[in-house]
């Protein structure tokens, strides 16, 4: 099962390379931290700000190829915990079929941002985070 959830904190410390959001059940009270990368940060922060760069970045190259592909992001899911890392999937359909992309979450994140698509964390991963 998924919950869908939403970006409920962004935490920038321009000192350290580990950045931190929080994502939180959009319907409930659960939620729990990522620590990501500075330019995964920024990039996510500049999208939330409706801040567009002069040319594209990452994500955004990334958001366009899947676009003039013909494909559509459905949504990610943050599917697992293992030794304190997370892993996600992008889920995305094209002519009909689904395809499953491995991603760390910290940039299929970026790439929601970019794209509005929701996101969702699989129920196990909630009960891994509060052990």
């Amino acid at each position: 099962m998924e919950v869908e959830v939403e970006l409920s904190r962004i935490i920038i410390n321009e000192t350290s390379d580990q950045q931190i959001i929080v994502l939180k059940e959009r319907k409930g009270t659960r939620g729990f931290p990522i620590v990501i990368g500075i330019v995964e940060i920024f990039a996510i922060d500049r999208r939330l700000k409706g801040i567009k760069p002069p040319r594209p970045m990452t994500h955004d190259l990334l958001a366009s190829v899947i676009d003039h592909l013909g494909a559509k992001v459905d949504r990610i899911v943050i599917d697992d915990l293992r030794n304190h890392t997370f892993f996600a999937k992008i889920h995305l359909s094209i002519d009909g079929r689904a395809i499953q992309v491995d991603s760390r979450p910290s940039d299929a994140i970026a790439l929601c941002a970019a794209i509005n698509a929701p996101i969702f964390v699989a129920e196990h991963v909630f009960d891994l985070t509060n052990q």
